[in-house]
């Protein structure tokens, strides 16, 4: 995909323009569209959004997809491939999409992208990808916004426990039945 600088240098002044602009659904798409993404209609593209710089040519959006806010849309990494969001799809805020060279990556219809999810394969029809559960790792025994430096702070960090509580009762722990082999029994046959 040889472009002309001239062209390259407009995509980028459209896509700058398209990540910043107000009109989720009428202004960006126009702007996106001259760029030459394919995009359907009813399309909604939100605040800051990168779609493709290089190769825009090689995004597809269908109809009814909604593209959250910073959500990042990558069609190349390591050489141009090719990006279909198919039709009434949801793309949550800061999800990541990538593709890399000489493949195509497809979202499927209706699928739902949960915020802050990275997808670099194929996401089936009406899949839903839901986002990273966080989970607490450690106490801060010193609040960051009292301590004096940030050595300070990770000092203070303590790891949380993270062995699983056991929840069986006595009666469940009691001699194992007969009927099943015990551990050494297995290893032994």
């Amino acid at each position: 995909m040889n472009t002309s600088l001239l062209r390259r240098a407009s995509n980028r002044a459209l896509h700058l323009l398209a990540r910043f602009s107000p009109g989720c659904t009428s202004l960006r798409p126009f702007l996106h569209r001259l760029r030459g993404v394919k995009i359907g209609k009813d399309v909604f593209i939100g605040d800051d959004v990168y779609l493709e710089n290089e190769h825009p040519s090689a995004v597809e959006i269908q109809d009814g997809v909604h593209i959250s806010l910073r959500a990042i849309i990558l069609a190349h990494t390591r050489g141009a491939g090719k990006l279909v969001i198919e039709k009434d799809a949801f793309v949550g805020p800061n999800a990541v999409i990538a593709t890399s060279g000489n493949r195509t990556l497809r979202i499927g219809e209706g699928a739902v992208i949960g915020a802050g999810v990275v997808i670099g394969k194929d996401v089936p029809a009406r899949g839903f990808v839901p986002s990273p559960a966080a989970s607490p790792v450690a106490s801060a025994m010193v609040p960051l916004t009292r301590a004096e430096t940030m050595e300070a702070f990770l000092l203070g960090l303590v790891p949380l426990d993270r062995k699983p509580m056991s929840t069986k009762s006595a009666a469940a722990v009691a001699a194992p039945s007969t009927n099943l082999p015990s551990n050494s029994e297995e290893r032994n046959a």
